[in-house]
Order: structure tokens, then sequence, then C-alpha cells
């Protein structure tokens, strides 16, 4: 089988939608299929499989997209295009932009199956104008991107429960086929000994794991240190990478007695974090699957989960009166903080009931419902209009 990505967002492997999207891939071509790539990204070209097409130009605005990590590609080289797509069983769009949409209409012409995947709410792009808690514009962008992708593709793949209700209910009149299929944990999340850095011996090692942006609230758990007993013993671990780096270092930083460590790691390096670290807290306001935070507790760690509605990380939480918190409650978050530092084998026990959740969302568990999901989307192939 033939299968094209086309991506209007890739770059590196520092956001969820991208290492979502390079796992199908990988594990795509790992299972015999041919794989091609459509994108925007300068070093992919001239890798195998890899259909260059060139960046939108934003004229001024391109350095404030460049900022937040953004690469988005544009719809102008149709000969590489077609020549990516002409023959595929199946094209796959990971991020609705303006090569997608153009993509997806030229695929339904020409009768090629297409599947799309819902890696991102649509306060992922009301943030950037500042119009996130607003309903009215949330709910339009939901039917914008539903007309200009996917009411054009004939399967959608949600990675959770959560997103795909919370799409229908804004665009509960569309009829193209649905499948929930979590984006997997890998298996290299588990518990094993490891030691300590020196440098963090007798502290309290607190991590989150996620993008540096507005809607990921690293503010919340940075503030929640103003107010927790034990601020001084406690070590924040923000792992990420992002546009809001310097904001979280030159200002929320200041709320805690220790400098929060912020950086990207390898998943070597996580699995290491993980499994020296105390507690893992989740605050992001805004998640469809929190892969980072699943990846931490099936080690075996005590959470501390944000309840924000747009977020599915509170659905995780085996006993919400200890893991659960009240999102934008910084002094809630301390409190649960506290309590589970103050109580140390109420949190080794709550963290042992972690033990294992990653069986129930294997990787190659996932990997196979993909598979499935493109062979099943290209059997139905219809013949072209006249």
């Amino acid at each position: 089988m033939i299968i094209t990505f086309v991506c209007d967002v890739l770059g590196v492997e520092n956001n969820g939608t991208t290492i979502a999207t390079m796992n199908v891939i990988r594990s795509m071509a790992a299972k015999g299929h041919e794989v091609r790539i459509v994108c925007p990204d300068d070093f992919r070209k001239g890798q195998p499989g890899v259909y260059y097409v060139p960046p939108v130009n934003f004229g001024p605005l391109n350095a404030k997209v460049r900022r937040n990590g953004v690469v988005l590609s544009s719809k102008k080289d149709k000969a590489t295009i077609w020549e990516a797509i002409k023959d595929a069983d199946v094209v796959h769009f990971n991020f609705c932009g303006f090569l997608s949409g153009y993509v997806a209409s030229l695929c339904k012409k020409h009768g090629i199956p297409t599947t799309a995947s819902m890696h991102t709410q649509a306060e992922n792009y009301t943030v950037h104008v500042g119009l996130q808690h607003a309903r009215l514009a949330n709910h339009f962008w939901y039917n914008h991107i539903y007309k200009a992708l996917f009411s054009k593709v004939d399967a959608i793949h949600y990675p959770t429960e959560f997103i795909h209700n919370l799409f229908e209910s804004h665009c509960h009149f569309h009829k193209e086929a649905s499948y929930v299929i979590s984006n997997g944990i890998q298996n290299a999340f588990v518990r094993m000994p490891v030691e300590r850095p020196k440098e963090l011996e007798g502290k309290i090692v607190i991590v989150y794991s996620a993008r540096y942006s507005g809607e990921k609230k690293h503010q919340e758990l940075c503030k929640a240190m103003k107010y927790s007993k034990h601020a001084e013993d406690i070590v924040l671990i923000l792992a990420g990478a992002g546009p809001r780096e310097k904001k979280i270092r030159r200002k929320y930083s200041k709320w805690c007695k220790n400098p929060p460590i912020l950086g990207f790691h390898s998943r070597e390096e996580m699995v290491r974090i993980l499994n020296y670290a105390d507690i893992y807290c989740h605050v992001g306001r805004v998640d469809i699957e929190p892969v980072s935070c699943l990846e931490a507790i099936s080690i075996g760690i005590a959470p501390v989960l944000t309840d924000s509605p747009l977020s599915s990380v509170s659905h995780f939480a085996i006993d919400p009166e200890i893991n659960v918190f009240k999102h934008g409650n910084s002094k809630d978050l301390a409190a649960k903080i506290d309590y589970l530092i103050e109580h140390p084998d109420i949190r080794k026990a709550n963290a042992d009931r972690y033990l294992g959740l990653a069986s129930k969302y294997t990787f190659e568990s996932s990997m196979d419902q993909m598979e499935k999901m493109f062979l099943e989307v290209a059997a139905k192939r219809v013949k072209p209009k006249e």
C-alpha cells in the first residue's frame, strides 16, 4: 500500500502533533508500506519519500510564526503535490492548513481515499489571537476546519473519545467515518531503578512535560510554589520546548524557591527523569490526549492533574480526590502537592496503582489500528467523477 502523508505542519519532534505523525510514518514503513511525506521542512529535502513544498510566506508575520516553532506548507507546487498523491492508495492529513484543504479537494476530485487526524483543538489556534476563552470564536473555528478539511475526507481519526465528542458537539452534522485510536504509549516507559543526580538529592522532584505555549499553563504550576509549604524543597523539571521558554525563565520562575529546570529531553532521558521523580503534574488547559502524562504515570508515579473541561487528562485519574485539582486554582494545586509530599505512604500506594497503565494504550496496538483504518478506507476507493 502507498500512503502519502500531507503535513501542513511537521518540523522537529518537539510537539505532540509531530511526534504522533512521525510515529505513524515510521510504523507504516516498518510494516512494509511505501510512505511518502509532503511537507515544508528544508532539513528533510532529499530524504527518501519526501516531497518538499515551499512554506507559506506571511510577510511581516514570518518572524512571529517562526517563534512559535511552526512552518506551514503552501499549495504552490502543484506538480510536486500531484506526483506524491496520484497513485497513492490513501492520503492522510495531520493538520488543517492551506495545503491540506487543497489536496483533500484534489483527492476527492480524482477518487483518491483520504483520512485525517484531529490532533488540535480550536483553542490551539485561537490562543494565538487571544480568543481562547471566546466560545463563539472556538465554535467558528471548529466549523471552519470542518469545511476546509474534515468534510472532504473519507474518515476522521480521533486520539480520544473526548475530542471525538467535542468535535461532534460543534459539527454534529458530519457524516464521515470515525475512528477513535490512541496515539499509544511507547513501551520504553517502565519503572526501573535509576540514580538521582547529586544536585537533586534531598529534594522533592516534580515533573511536567508539555510544549512551552500559552494553553499549557506552566505559570499555574510555578505559581503554586508561592503557596506550597514545601517550596524550599521542591525542584520543578519542566520538560519541553516552545515560544514561551523565555517568559517561563524570566517571569514564572520567580515564584519558585529553586530555579526550575527547563529543556527538551530524549525519550531515554525522560524515562530516567520520571523514574527518579516524586510527583507528576499536568496543568494544561487544552489537551486532546496527554501522551506525555500517560507515559509518566504508567511508570508508576503519583500525579496531580487539572480538571479543565477542555482537557481529557483528568479522565485518567484513578483517585480524583487525591489526583485532581481545580483548574486555574494554584492554591488548590499546591494543597494537592503538599498532601502527597506529607503522606509518602499514600503517595507510593497511589503511584503503584498506575503501574501498567500503558498496557491499555500500547503503541503496537495503536499502530495496528491505524494500519487497519488505512486499509479499510483504501478498500472503498471510488471511481473519479466524470
